[in-house]
């Protein structure tokens, strides 16, 4: 899990160069009537407000192609080995730069179509802007996959409970929030979960928010398998 921090961070300074001529195995993007597509490691655009990451971060990857229609539609293959590791986290981004006090609302609706093989999870991934914190809200999860930190009990927040980890990869803060059954389709009320960590448990300030991510965090899926975002919108501010 630590690595996972370090190339968010990492991507953040090297992707634009990385981007330039990096990529992975010979896959081609699958056949949709795509506005965008990338096969490229670090392949992104900006589409409607959303930022597009392909992220192929991990040791070990296979190949994986990331498509779009939109920002908030949207959609990857991928042919990971069945291996352990994470190898990637292709997910859309919607910035969002405001501190937890200052935030009226902050929401998301999700619905996707994700197989019913290999080892992922489908997740959002907050960050502040300093890279602090962490906090995942994972809706579903299949296969050999599990959260960082030790168990905090169950709760129930922004329409949704979870089961609640806490821990860190000694870079930042993980929070990490399981869905204790898994969802193809819903609405997150994000901002209660924010509020919850910093006013009720005390695990961090008034950080500024900076980025929302959707996305699937894959560990395995050998042969090639899809993972469709058939609708993402984040809103609020």
């Amino acid at each position: 899990m630590a690595t996972r921090t370090v190339r968010r961070i990492t991507q953040v300074l090297l992707a634009p160069a990385l981007a330039l001529g990096a990529t992975v195995g010979l896959a081609s993007a699958p056949a949709h009537a795509a506005v965008w597509n990338s096969c490229e490691q670090w392949g992104n655009t900006s589409l409607n407000g959303y930022t597009l990451y392909n992220n192929i971060w991990g040791s070990g990857a296979g190949s994986q192609c990331v498509w779009a229609n939109s920002g908030t539609n949207w959609g990857v293959w991928a042919d990971h080995p069945n291996t352990g590791g994470i190898k990637s986290y292709p997910n859309a981004k919607k910035v969002i730069n405001k501190p937890i006090a200052s935030l009226g609302s902050l929401s998301s609706s999700y619905n996707v179509t994700v197989p019913s093989s290999g080892a992922y999870n489908t997740s959002y991934d907050i960050w502040d802007t300093d890279y602090d914190y962490e906090i995942m809200l994972w809706v579903n999860h299949h296969g050999a996959v599990g959260p960082l930190g030790s168990p905090q009990g169950t709760v129930t927040l922004g329409g949704h409970t979870w089961n609640v980890y806490k821990g860190s990869n000694g870079h930042n803060e993980v929070f990490s929030f399981l869905r204790t059954s898994d969802s193809t389709s819903g609405t997150v009320n994000i901002l209660p979960i924010l509020k919850w960590i910093k006013d009720t448990k005390g695990w961090m300030g008034n950080e500024t928010i900076g980025d929302v991510q959707f996305g699937y965090e894959i560990t395995s899926s050998s042969g090639g398998l899809d993972f469709r975002t058939n609708n993402l919108t984040v809103s609020g501010g």
